[in-house]
């Protein structure tokens, strides 16, 4: 997928590179496209060679490759690029995904991404925490992924790498499970060694005399070396890895979550350590220990830390399932054997056997035997589709009780499920724009919490009532503890995985999370009419004879003809009597006349099919029609007539017919109130025909292919945000131009560039389902902000102490802690809950 050419200077693989001397130019093999001949690699090469700093450049048209020398202190490959793309040319852009780990809050996302976005040549960096990984744009020949694994590393954090031979996705399925059974391990310890320090500490206020007797069997001094003992194992144990992500954090100038756990925890062991062993240098009456506090916090922490992995392993159920639906065998036909081979080693080409109940490995075309096969965890569809010689199968779908084989088409990552798991995945990496604000509020998060405890320390020192200092260590570890920036972090990257998640199983694919949002905020449904409100195919949809003529007979003798002619119409004819079970004799001596009609010999009889100007031409009278052909043509139906050696013998009505489910499909829009706009090349008359029986708001008839999009743009012009409704195809650029595109697919092919949303089914009630889903999934999102944000602005003022002069009340550091744990929890399982979202329109019929 990604070049990664030779780079001087720029380690490769696992390499890391010494940085150029100052005399040492650094050498980049930047891919050039849009290059046609000789001049156009001339005119690269004199545009680089122009940079200042640039020492050497030439350009291979063959290779389509720029070998460029420059001095790394006065060029950038950035600017290398940009004068490549002055010159008319372009530098194509790789991507690459890193699965990460040691992200614990939203400001660690933030300095990976920082550290990437600072690696020279990197375009874009975005860090997802809910999914734990990293997208990155960068330039070819500039960038390696091994510099990117670097920055990471140098950040204080850990890149998943997969093992020879092994699937990226297991290899990160398997490092989040070890980090959670190392977080389960670190949460026993630490819980362990803190039950007795709570039981030595707290547990004789509970008891009447109990403290008295505790120090009669355990004095006071004993007791504290005692704590100080369990309590360090707690703090350097389970609590190292607050130290380790902590300290990188503040080396980098980019304090965390961990960072303020670090300091916390360290303030009130530190206090009690000096405490314990030289009790002489503090105030009277404050020698205190706050053993109990430090070790509850961390415990409190790790509880938190490990629920939250957990509840994240939920929110990506989504994934995993999809993952869960390609059988890891296939049963291969070779040579006449049959052959059981991993799914891994299908080729293209490959003749595969499929017995009932069996999960179908990968996509192809029936090419023996039938059966009805379960497409629902692709489709969304929960009806089973039948499937004959030449009907196409989706790796995943599950078979019925009949067997069949098939011909493998698209294996690996060609296939729907690998495209549908790399759609979810994208949307689930991409920010709305509803996000922008927690970014920021999160950018300075940590320094500004940072700051408050240093002011709740001071003030209490300051103003608190003996012992103040006390007092002030207390209440400024509480503050340090409660401060949550992951829930900031989480509320809007939970709420997108586990929505995209479930608009998979329904069939409702979103290619950015930004859709989900626009979505929501779309007030105008634009809808193509061919394909999309209707069938997309003419069918003949009345005949009507006249006296002394069979109907049969007569649809017989003109689908003969028709047979003949190219025309969709004439299509419709044929296949409706093929429909019939109608023998079709053989015609002679065809005519066609276009945009009039066609005629010939079929049995000897003279049979001619047209418009009525066709008839008028040649003299006939239609009266005897008349009135049924002006009815069927105010439905929208496009009427023709056929005459059998010179009589007038039938009216037949050819109609795009509209989809089943378009009628609820409308009904449910209206009901949302939103206005419904039909752009289509028809006609006038029929596309006001179709409005009229669908109840659409208003038309725009006789629009080119290529003017829709102009159309949608009109709309949007007028101030409305519009959701445009195509076949993804013809559609493009509409879909394209449109706030939001939703394509409609097959169920079969999904790869449509220009949809925002797709609906797998092709189903119009997928749509007012994604309206709901998305208008669910906002609202969520809506709700974790808001607990987020009100979570911090009223308990870190409590936690600073703002009711102790009202009240006398003061919020304990192990508290505080539980109250953060809480808080990421809350997020997490409040975007579960999107899991449980069931559209008004699917529920009614089934799905």
């Amino acid at each position: 997928m990604e070049e990664v050419p030779v780079i001087q200077g720029a380690p490769q693989e696992d390499e890391v590179a010494p940085s150029p001397a100052a005399d040492q130019p650094a050498s980049a093999t930047l891919p050039i496209t849009g290059m046609t001949c000789a001049a156009c690699a001339g005119r690269v090469e004199r545009a680089l060679a122009k940079v200042e700093g640039v020492t050497e450049a030439s350009v291979n048209l063959a290779t389509e490759r720029a070998l460029v020398q420059y001095d790394p202190h006065r060029v950038t490959p950035s600017v290398l690029t940009q004068a490549v793309q002055a010159s008319g040319y372009d530098v194509p852009a790789a991507e690459t995904t890193l699965a990460l780990q040691g992200m614990t809050c939203a400001a660690c996302a933030s300095r990976i991404e920082k550290a990437l976005a600072n690696v020279e040549g990197v375009l874009e960096a975005r860090v997802n925490l809910a999914t734990e990984r990293a997208a990155v744009r960068y330039v070819p020949g500039a960038v390696s992924p091994a510099m990117l694994r670097r920055a990471v590393r140098d950040a204080g954090y850990e890149v998943i790498d997969s093992a020879d031979g092994q699937d990226r996705t297991d290899a990160e399925r398997e490092a989040r499970e070890q980090e959670r059974r190392t977080l389960r391990r670190r949460l026993w310890t630490a819980a362990l060694f803190t039950l007795p320090i709570l039981l030595l500490s707290m547990g004789p206020m509970l008891v009447p005399g109990g403290h008295a007797w505790l120090e009669g069997w355990l004095p006071t001094q004993t007791l504290f070396y005692v704590l100080f003992a369990l309590a360090s194992v707690v703090q350097f144990g389970p609590g190292a890895r607050f130290y380790k992500a902590g300290l990188a954090a503040l080396r980098q100038r980019s304090p965390d979550m961990n960072t303020l756990v670090m300091l916390g925890t360290s303030a009130a062991y530190g206090y009690s350590v000096v405490a314990t062993f030289a009790p002489g240098v503090l105030p009277a009456g404050t020698v205190h220990v706050y053993y109990e506090a430090s070790a509850a916090i961390i415990t409190l922490i790790l509880l938190g830390k490990y629920l939250e992995a957990l509840a994240r392993g939920r929110t990506s159920e989504a994934i995993k399932s999809l993952l869960r639906l390609q059988p890891p065998t296939a049963r291969l036909l070779r040579n006449g054997q049959e052959e059981e081979v991993p799914v891994e080693d299908v080729v293209a080409g490959d003749v595969v056997l499929v017995r009932p109940g069996e999960k179908i490995p990968v996509d192809g075309l029936v090419v023996g035997g039938a059966s009805y096969v379960d497409e629902s965890m692709i489709t969304g569809e929960p009806v089973p589709v039948e499937k004959a010689e030449g009907a196409e199968v989706v790796g995943g779908t599950i078979n019925g009780t009949g067997s069949f084989r098939f011909r493998a088409t698209r294996v690996g990552g060609e296939t729907v499920l690998a495209q549908i798991i790399r759609l979810v995945e994208e949307a689930q990496m991409s920010r709305p724009r509803i996000q922008a604000l927690a970014d920021k509020v999160v950018a300075v998060f940590v320094p500004v919490v940072l700051g408050l405890a240093t002011l709740t320390f001071a003030a209490w020192l300051i103003w608190g009532p003996a012992p103040a200092l006390t007092f002030a260590l207390v209440n400024a570890v509480a503050v340090l503890i409660i401060a949550c920036p992951c829930a900031m972090g989480l509320a809007t990257p939970t709420s997108i995985m586990v929505g995209t998640g479930k608009g998979a199983a329904l069939g409702i694919l979103f290619r950015r999370g930004e859709a989900l949002q626009t979505l929501h905020e779309a007030n105008v449904i634009a809808l193509d009419k061919t394909g999309t409100l209707t069938e997309g195919r003419p069918r003949l949809t009345d005949l009507v004879t006249a006296p002394g003529f069979d109907e049969n007979d007569v649809l017989r003798l003109v689908a003969a003809v028709e047979r003949l002619s190219e025309h969709p119409i004439a299509r419709a004819v044929v296949e409706d009597a093929a429909e019939r079970g109608l023998a079709l004799p053989e015609a002679s001596a065809f005519e066609a006349t276009p945009g009039f009609g066609v005629s010939a010999t079929v049995e000897g009889r003279r049979v001619e099919v047209g418009a009525d100007r066709y008839f008028e031409r040649e003299g006939l009278d239609l009266s005897h029609f008349a009135a049924e052909a002006r009815r069927l043509g105010e439905q929208g139906k496009t009427p023709l007539y056929a005459a059998l050696d010179g009589r007038p013998a039938a009216l037949l009505a050819v109609a795009d017919p509209i989809k089943p489910e378009t009628p609820a499909a409308i009904d449910a829009l209206h009901a949302r109130g939103l206005r419904v706009v039909m752009i289509t090349g028809d006609n006038h008359r029929t596309a006001e025909a179709i409005a009229r029986q669908l109840g659409i708001d208003e038309v725009r008839a006789e629009v080119l292919p290529e003017e829709k999009a102009a159309a949608v743009e009109a709309l949007r012009e007028e101030g409305e945000t519009v959701a445009f409704v195509g076949d993804g195809i013809n559609d493009a650029p509409a879909l394209a131009t449109a706030d939001v595109g939703i394509a409609l697919g097959t169920g079969t092919d999904i790869a449509v560039e220009a949809g925002d949303v797709i609906l797998m089914s092709g189903d119009l009630r997928g749509i007012p389902a994604a309206l709901a889903l998305s208008g669910a999934t906002l609202r969520n999102i809506k709700q974790n902000l808001f607990w987020a944000f009100l979570y911090n602005i009223i308990l870190i003022p409590v936690a600073a102490g703002v009711l102790y002069p009202a009240f006398g009340l003061l919020l304990s550091p192990v508290f505080a802690a539980a109250a953060m744990g809480a808080s990421s929890i809350f997020v997490l399982g409040n975007a579960l809950r999107l899991r449980r979202f069931m559209p008004p329109t699917l529920a009614s019929d089934g799905r």
